[in-house]
C-alpha cells in the first residue's frame, strides 16, 4: 500500500472542484502538493485556505507541452521528484457532436486528453526511470475521466469521446508501468460540485472562432444542478483510498452501479453465435496464448503498491 507523506503530488485542475479535493486531502496525509491550473486567480484562492503548509501553486495551460515540462522541472527543483500525478484538468461542451465545431474538438480534446498525455508524457519517464534507478520506490499515477467514459448520451459528445479514451490511456499504462512499481488508476465521478458548467471562461481565444454563443440560461441551469454535485473533499478521500488500494477503476459515486450493470449487459447480448469460419481453431489457440498473458499482466499489475 502506498503512503502518501513525504511524497510530492502533481494535481491538474487542482484550484477547484474535484482538484481541490484531491489536494487537502493530499496535504491531510502529508504530502507536498503543487497545484497546476490555468486560473491564477483561483490558484491564489486556494493557496490562501492552506495554512502555508508544503503546497505551491503554478499556472498551467495543459495543452501547452513546453509550459508542462517547465513546471515540472520548477515544481521538482522545489519540492523534489513529483512520485504522485493526478491528471485532473477537466472542461466540458454540452452539446452534440453534429452540432460541434473544429474549434470544438481541439479544445475539448485537447484539455481533456491532450492533457492527460501531456502530463503522462512529461513525468511518466521521470517516474520510471527513478525507479529503475532506486532514487525514488514506487510512485501512482491517476487519470480522471468521468463516468461519462461508460455512459455516451447525445450530449456531451465529444466529452465522451475523450474520456472513453483517457479510460483506454489508462489501462494500457497501467499494464506497462507496474513493471517499476507505479500504480496507475482511472476515476470515474459522477456530478461534482464544481464550476465545469462555466468552462468556456477560460476558452482560448484561438479556438472561439468557430463556438457557439454562450447561452446563459442554459449555463444557470448547469449551476444549479451542480450545486448538488458530491463535496470535492469527500471525492478526494474517495480517490486516494482508490490509489491506495491500487485499483484500476475508482468510482466515487455509487449512483451508477446497476447502469453499468445493464449497459454491460446489452453490450454482451450483441453477440451472435456463428459457425466456426476458416481459421477459427488457429485464431482461438492464438487468442487463448494472449489471453493468458492479459490476464497474468492484470494479475501483476493489481499486485503493485
Amino acid at each position: 500500500m502506498i503512503e502518501f507523506a513525504g511524497r510530492t503530488a502533481f494535481v491538474t485542475g487542482g484550484a477547484n472542484g474535484v482538484g481541490i479535493g484531491i489536494v487537502r486531502n493530499l496535504l491531510n496525509a502529508g504530502a507536498k502538493v503543487a497545484i497546476a491550473d490555468i486560473r491564477q486567480d483561483s490558484i491564489d484562492a486556494a493557496l490562501a485556505t492552506l495554512d502555508n503548509r508544503e503546497v505551491m501553486g503554478v499556472q498551467l495551460n495543459v495543452m501547452d507541452r513546453e509550459g508542462f515540462r517547465a513546471a515540472a522541472d520548477k515544481v521538482e527543483a522545489e519540492f523534489g521528484p513529483v512520485s504522485l500525478l493526478f491528471n485532473n484538468a477537466g472542461i466540458n461542451l454540452f452539446q452534440t457532436i453534429e452540432d460541434s465545431s473544429f474549434d470544438d474538438w481541439d479544445w475539448v480534446l485537447g484539455v481533456n486528453l491532450q492533457g492527460v498525455i501531456n502530463g503522462i508524457g512529461t513525468f511518466a519517464p521521470r517516474m520510471k526511470a527513478r525507479a529503475l534507478s532506486g532514487e525514488v520506490k514506487g510512485g501512482h499515477i491517476t487519470n480522471t475521466a468521468s463516468m461519462a467514459s461508460f455512459i455516451a448520451g447525445g450530449a456531451p459528445g465529444i466529452y465522451n469521446t475523450a474520456k472513453f479514451a483517457v479510460r483506454g490511456l489508462s489501462y494500457s499504462l497501467r499494464h506497462s508501468m507496474y513493471q517499476y512499481g507505479i500504480g496507475v488508476s482511472v476515476v470515474h465521478p459522477g456530478l461534482v460540485k464544481s464550476y465545469i458548467y462555466a468552462s468556456d471562461d477560460v476558452r482560448p481565444d484561438a479556438l472561439k472562432g468557430a463556438m457557439k454563443t454562450v447561452d446563459a440560461a442554459a449555463v444557470e441551469r448547469l449551476a444549479g444542478i451542480h450545486e448538488f454535485g458530491m463535496e470535492p473533499d469527500v471525492i478526494g478521500a474517495r480517490i486516494l483510498e482508490g490509489v491506495q488500494e491500487n485499483r484500476a477503476n475508482i468510482f466515487t459515486h455509487p449512483d451508477h452501479k446497476e447502469e453499468l450493470r445493464e449497459l454491460f449487459d446489452e453490450i454482451l447480448e450483441d453477440y451472435r453465435e456463428y459457425p466456426q469460419d476458416a481459421g477459427y481453431e488457429q485464431r482461438v489457440a492464438f487468442e487463448k496464448i494472449r489471453r493468458d498473458n492479459f490476464a497474468e499482466t492484470r494479475r501483476k499489475a493489481n499486485e503493485v503498491g
